[in-house]
C-alpha cells in the first residue's frame, strides 16, 4: 500500500553557490558520510560533477521527506538518509539512526527516482507500507543494501 509520495526539483546554480560560498561544510551538513567520500571522489576529478552530485542527494532527500510526511524534522535529518546505489547502478535508500528506526516501526519502504541536467537536479519517491511483521524480511537484491538499512520495495 503507498503510504507517500514525494517529489522535488533543485536548482543545481543554488548548490553551486552554496558550496563556493560554504564548501566542504555545505556538503557535510547534507550528505551522510558515505555520499561525501563518493563527492570528494567526483568533485577531485570533475568538480561540476560533484556540484550535481550533491544536488540530486539534496533533491533526493527532500522527496523521501515529503513521501514519509515529515519534511525535514526529527527523526528526518539530511545525514540519517543517504541515497546509495546499488551494484546495478539504481539509487536506493539507505536509512541511519532514528529515522531508520521510525520508518522500520512502520514497515514503511522506499523507491526512488533522480536525474539531473546541467540546471536542474529531479527526484520522485514512493514510500510503500508493509505490515510490521514482514518488514524484518528481505525484498529482494544486494544484501549490502539490506544489511547498511536500505528501504526496500516490497516483493511481487
Amino acid at each position: 500500500m503507498i503510504f507517500g509520495i514525494g517529489t522535488d526539483i533543485c536548482d543545481v546554480r543554488r548548490i553551486r553557490a552554496s558550496l563556493e560560498r560554504h564548501g566542504e561544510r555545505f556538503a557535510a551538513k547534507v550528505l551522510a558520510p558515505g555520499e561525501l567520500a563518493t563527492w570528494k571522489a567526483r568533485s577531485s576529478r570533475w568538480p561540476e560533477r560533484g556540484v550535481r552530485y550533491v544536488a540530486t542527494r539534496f533533491s533526493a532527500k527532500e522527496a523521501f521527506s515529503k513521501a514519509v510526511g515529515l519534511g525535514m524534522r526529527m527523526p528526518m535529518t539530511w545525514r540519517s538518509c543517504e541515497i546509495a546505489k546499488l551494484p546495478s547502478g539504481a539509487p536506493v535508500v539507505v536509512l541511519h539512526g532514528a529515522l531508520k528506526d521510525w520508518c522500520e516501526a512502520r514497515g514503511l519502504h522506499a523507491q526512488i527516482s533522480l536525474s539531473d541536467e546541467t540546471d536542474y537536479a529531479v527526484s520522485f519517491c514512493i514510500v510503500e507500507s508493509r505490515p510490521v511483521a514482514h518488514a524484518a524480511l528481505p525484498a529482494h537484491g544486494d544484501d549490502a543494501a539490506e544489511a547498511a538499512g536500505a528501504l526496500r520495495p516490497a516483493a511481487a
